[in-house]
């Protein structure tokens, strides 16, 4: 399992990590009511249905998919994190197979970010990175939570002065290493 502390393995020793944050709790919304509505045509399906050992069983077996799914993906929420260092920004996901996408800050041209009335609501939005006319692997990260600070941070780092941002500085560090 991708622990938050092993994420260190995968920076150069040269780096600084300056956030590391998971997605915003939102991006598992859809997948409580996929979950939710499932259980309740399951015992739905189970009550019309007429009595017997193998309609129960069934019922059973799909309640206990649908728990073990949402319990996959719960857990793939949690170890999934954001990590932006003083040379890059990192997707790091994966609890059999890990996986870590990376966007150099160099290559950075542009970033954007989007909020929806959910997204405002809710304190999350989606970060847009755009690099010189390449497609890399982090060029969209959808449920960033605190988007503005964020952009902020990233703005400084990316386009900042070397060694004058705010984002590299103390408060920063503090209020991002979970």
């Amino acid at each position: 399992m991708l622990a938050p502390r092993e994420i260190d393995e995968y920076l150069l020793p040269t780096e600084r990590r300056v956030i590391r944050v998971r997605q915003h709790w939102a991006v598992m919304g859809k997948h409580i009511v996929q979950t939710l509505g499932f259980l309740v045509l399951v015992v739905i399906g189970e009550r019309l249905l007429p009595d017997s050992m193998l309609i129960d069983n069934l019922a059973f077996y799909l309640a206990l998919v649908a728990v073990i799914r949402f319990t996959v993906v719960t857990m793939l929420w949690w170890i999934e994190r954001i990590v932006i260092t003083d040379k890059r920004v990192m997707l790091a996901e994966g609890i059999i197979t890990h996986s870590v996408g990376m966007m150099p800050l160099g290559k950075v041209t542009d970033l954007t970010f989007q909020r929806s009335l959910f997204g405002r609501m809710f304190g999350y939005g989606t970060m847009v990175v755009e690099s010189a006319g390449q497609i890399q692997a982090l060029n969209r990260i959808d449920y960033m939570p605190r988007p503005e600070e964020i952009y902020e941070a990233l703005s400084e780092l990316v386009f900042g002065e070397k060694g004058k941002t705010r984002a590299t500085g103390m408060l920063v560090k503090s209020r991002w290493r979970r």
